[in-house]
């Protein structure tokens, strides 16, 4: 088997080590080159001709966003973004996402950056699983994309009316075109857990807000949720519902402490299965592993329904492939297709 080529990219002498070192570890890949700026990294990819780009947003002489359109419009191929836990790398993370980017991994910047080690495994499966995508991914919204009409529904029952959305590695944009696909009328409250650092879940739902018709927010503990509002769970903090006589309200915490992933699809899902039973429908988007499997189980045995991603459409087909190997998907469904197949599935 072919190694898996890298050219890593960063201004910081430190970062390119760290990241190199890393990925080196792994006898599956190979680290080709380093390039210190925007600049050299396209001179390298032309010359090393790397099968994946590890790429820093903030570079001298060129930028990381800069790059990314000039390596997307004259070389193209998967690069992973290296972030900043910040604001302002959260929100160029997002940028990078919609110019071309495949995904994006999360450094620190403190003092004890040898902090940046407990990332070693991510990056290594990242970068593997990102070099077998054949396609580059770009999600651009169009402008006038026309939305899901409800009106389409009308007539029919609704017979559900809450969706609960788990997704990770490639779910940012995954998440993107399915609610700016949403008509702004959208009958049912979404729940959303995303794996995404904490630092991310707040610009991601403000860059959502501003593209969506629904309303799109960051989840807060104790708030009533309403239809026609999609809630991203907070990074590091579990999200789940409490069903009140005549109303549904969030819960976010930190328990269980022992949770692989917070926030947690299994934790959010089986909540939603718990409180609201066959009035849900369970969706799981692209990302590693098989986060969602249980709680998709206690939702299908309460009568819910259950999507699954399309294995062509996934940057990883983890979570989707756990739910539709234990037979639990009532539908398979593209990502471009996931809005019209999650509001169609409120009435059937």
């Amino acid at each position: 088997m072919n190694k898996v080529k890298v050219l890593v990219v960063d201004d910081s002498a430190f970062m390119r080590k760290a990241i190199s070192t890393m990925l080196d570890k792994d006898p599956l890949i190979e680290v080709v080159g380093t390039a210190k700026n925007g600049q050299e990294a396209l001179d390298k990819i032309k010359e090393l001709n790397p099968d994946v780009v590890t790429l820093d947003i903030e570079m001298p002489v060129m930028d990381g966003l800069t790059a990314l359109r000039h390596i997307m419009m004259e070389c193209p191929r998967p690069v992973l973004m290296v972030s900043s836990l910040t604001k302002e790398g959260a929100e160029a993370t997002f940028k990078a996402l919609e110019l071309g980017a495949v995904d994006y991994i999360p450094k620190q910047l403190s003092k004890v950056s040898l902090e940046i080690v407990k990332i070693e495994k991510e990056l290594q499966e990242k970068v593997k699983t990102i070099a077998k995508k054949k396609g580059i991914i770009k999600v651009r919204r169009r402008k006038g994309e026309e939305a899901v009409k409800i009106t389409k529904f009308e007539g029919k029952c609704q017979k559900r009316d809450l969706v609960g959305i788990g997704v990770s590695t490639g779910g940012p944009m995954a998440v993107q075109q399915v609610l700016t696909k949403l008509d702004k009328n959208f009958p049912a409250p979404i729940l959303i857990a995303q794996h995404m650092p904490e630092a991310f879940t707040g610009p991601f739902a403000k860059r959502l807000d501003e593209i969506c018709k629904i309303s799109v927010k960051e989840a807060e503990n104790g708030e009533v949720i309403k239809s026609g509002v999609a809630y991203i769970a907070r990074g590091g903090y579990h999200l789940r519902i409490i069903q009140k006589v005549s109303k549904i309200e969030l819960e976010v915490s930190k328990k269980p402490e022992d949770a692989l992933y917070k926030p947690s699809a299994n934790e959010l899902i089986r909540s939603i299965a718990l409180g609201v039973g066959k009035r849900a429908v369970g969706v799981i988007l692209t990302g590693m592993g098989n986060d969602g499997l249980e709680g998709i189980k206690e939702l299908k045995k309460r009568g819910g329904r259950v999507l699954a991603q399309s294995k062509k459409t996934c940057v990883v087909y983890g979570m989707p492939r756990a739910i539709v190997e234990a037979k639990l998907a009532d539908e398979v469904v593209d990502i471009g297709d996931m809005a019209e197949a999650i509001t169609r599935n409120l009435y059937i």
